[in-house]
């Protein structure tokens, strides 16, 4: 198996973008030309400060469904958060749930809570993604909405209930034997809507590139936000290709040709990754600096509690003004609390039940 993706791999990725660079190599110059204005210049900016924000949204989204009490917030939670994401540009899913279990045990949190966050949380980004997928529906299929309702009723049945969505989830895991701990009905709600609000704020970039190429505002809005989220659910799907490479672009070229001729389609779905590398590499570099400025990565875990500095007594000196008599030696008892507790030793000694 392992054989036949190392072939496959770079196969699927080389046919996709030899696909997008046929259909872009008549009309991106035009494209380029569009992006070099001066005029675009505020829009290129805005695009990728609406990815930046679409990925702070998607760390809370995923920080809310870690079970229980836990010190995995703020600045951690984005550093555990960007290094998984780095790791999706290798194949497979495994290096990003073992980047958080590792990370999570060394601030204290157990790797179980992890991974039932990490697969959750992956559960709920295709779920959603696909929910705002349906907003490309319009301009691909005008004239057809009313079938966008059975599958919105569906998600909306799953936010009032959770468990329409936690269920297969656990039933699958279950079989997979890797059981998972769901977390509560309103940490899964709020994780839903969280993840909605970064799937739209991601949705923006695109649409503000399609305006500095020149498509329609409205009608290029839906097929922005809805073909961005649906692209990039198909290209997750496609374990064997690093972050979906070539996937994504042909899916997005497809989405966003209908409100743009083929090639300014895939100029512009192009100009997304390029918008969503720099958004996510950026991003990750100021985390990982501002985190080890901070030291926010050396959190105590419970295994191994941080001691406070021995500070030796001083000696007893005698005479006759020498003072109080000597304390007495301390030993170290075993506590939970990250600081030591001592006690005398010797007749002075007494133990509190």
């Amino acid at each position: 198996m392992d054989r036949v993706r190392r072939w496959l791999t770079p196969v699927v990725v080389v046919a996709a973008l030899v696909g997008v660079f046929l259909l872009v190599k008549d009309q991106g110059a035009e494209a380029a030309r569009a992006f070099a204005r001066a005029d675009a210049a505020p829009l290129l900016a805005a695009s990728v400060l609406a990815n930046i924000a679409g990925l702070v949204l998607a760390v809370h989204a995923w920080r809310v469904l870690i079970p229980g009490d836990h010190p995995i917030r703020g600045l951690l939670a984005a550093k555990i958060y960007f290094l998984g994401q780095l790791s999706k540009y290798v194949p497979g899913r495994v290096w990003g749930v073992l980047t958080h279990i590792a990370h999570g045990r060394a601030a204290g949190v157990p790797g179980a809570r992890m991974t039932s966050a990490y697969v959750l949380s992956l559960a709920l980004t295709l779920l959603t993604g696909a929910a705002v997928g349906l907003a490309a529906a319009p301009a691909a299929l005008p004239g057809h909405w009313y079938w966008l309702c059975p599958p919105a009723l569906v998600f909306l049945a799953g936010v009032v209930r959770p468990a329409i969505i936690t269920r297969p989830v656990t039933w699958l895991t279950r079989l997979a034997r890797r059981p998972v701990d769901p977390p509560p009905d309103t940490a899964v709600r709020r994780a839903v809507l969280l993840a909605l609000a970064s799937w739209t704020a991601s949705g923006l970039h695109l649409w503000f590139l399609l305006l500095a190429i020149g498509a329609p505002p409205w009608s290029g809005l839906g097929a922005a936000v809805g073909g961005f989220a649906l692209a990039t659910v198909v290209s997750s799907l496609a374990v064997i290709v690093p972050d979906g490479w070539g996937v994504r672009e042909l899916t997005l070229t497809a989405a966003l040709a209908t409100v743009l001729p083929g090639g300014l389609a895939a100029a512009a779905a192009l100009a997304s990754r390029l918008v969503c590398v720099l958004a996510e590499l950026g991003s990750s570099a100021v985390v990982l600096a501002w985190s080890r400025l901070r030291g926010a990565g050396d959190v105590p875990s419970a295994e191994h509690p941080t001691k406070p500095p021995h500070r030796p007594d001083t000696p007893h000196r005698p005479g006759p003004h020498a003072g109080p008599p000597p304390r007495p030696e301390y030993a170290d008892i075993p506590h939970a609390h990250p600081y030591r507790l001592t006690l005398p030793i010797g007749e002075n000694a007494r133990v509190h039940p």
